[in-house]
């Protein structure tokens, strides 16, 4: 499960640390250290969302098999 959790990660905090930057930028807030908080809160922030989905994802096989 960790690698399925690993291989959904990638894609979530890329998501999640664009979004964060995005809005970050929308609200004219364009400081170095507030772009690299706002990438480091989505990467932190996408840990816990990649193992529900992955657990999820891996309950789901597991009742099919």
């Amino acid at each position: 499960m960790f690698r399925l959790v690993a291989m959904i990660y990638v894609l979530v905090a890329t998501v999640m640390m664009g979004s964060a930057v995005t809005a970050l930028l929308a609200s004219r807030m364009s400081e170095g250290w507030q772009i690299g908080a706002a990438a480091l809160a989505g990467a932190a922030l996408a840990i816990p969302v990649a193992w529900l989905i992955g657990r999820q994802i891996y309950n789901s096989i597991g009742r099919r098999a």
